[in-house]
């Protein structure tokens, strides 16, 4: 994500719960990350890339100890922020965003509300309906799973 108007505008969309601290997933060298700390609640971030985890460390020193070194994929969400309730969001790399969204649909207790960028492929698979070739079971968990809703910056 190269657009700074575009990352505030997701950075933003966090403000729909603003009672909840913030878990972004990969953020990679902070293009989102730098609209989140300003926000006046927690923000922690998990990142599995090592080299980012040092950049994020130097250029975010207020993250220090909000730096989460792992692969969300495989993180016990309920140890993130002592079981409570956050805000999910994120650049989603394609590869993994249908296991991201997998991963929040079986921790949607913790997860009431999700925002982020996603490929049009994905949000195309996620909002097909019963017929269409993009219509799956990805379709079906977060159709029936979830009150979420796609928007386009």
């Amino acid at each position: 994500m190269k657009d700074l108007k575009v990352a505030q505008d997701i950075a933003d969309t966090v403000d729909s719960q603003p009672e909840l601290p913030i878990l972004e997933v990969g953020p990679g060298m902070g293009v989102l990350t730098q609209f989140l700390v300003k926000k006046e609640r927690t923000v922690k971030v998990v990142e599995v890339d090592y080299e980012s985890v040092a950049y994020l460390r130097e250029a975010f020193p207020s993250l220090e100890d909000h730096i989460i070194e792992d692969d969300f994929l495989k993180m016990n969400l309920n140890r993130t922020f002592d079981g409570n309730p956050f805000v999910l969001t994120g650049n989603y790399p394609y590869n993994i965003s249908s296991q991201i969204f997998f991963k929040m649909l079986d921790n949607k207790e913790l997860i009431p509300c999700c925002t982020g960028m996603i490929q049009k492929e994905v949000a195309e698979r996620i909002a097909a309906g019963p017929g269409s070739k993009t219509y799956g079971i990805l379709s079906v968990l977060i159709q029936v799973g979830t009150r979420w809703s796609i928007c386009s910056p």
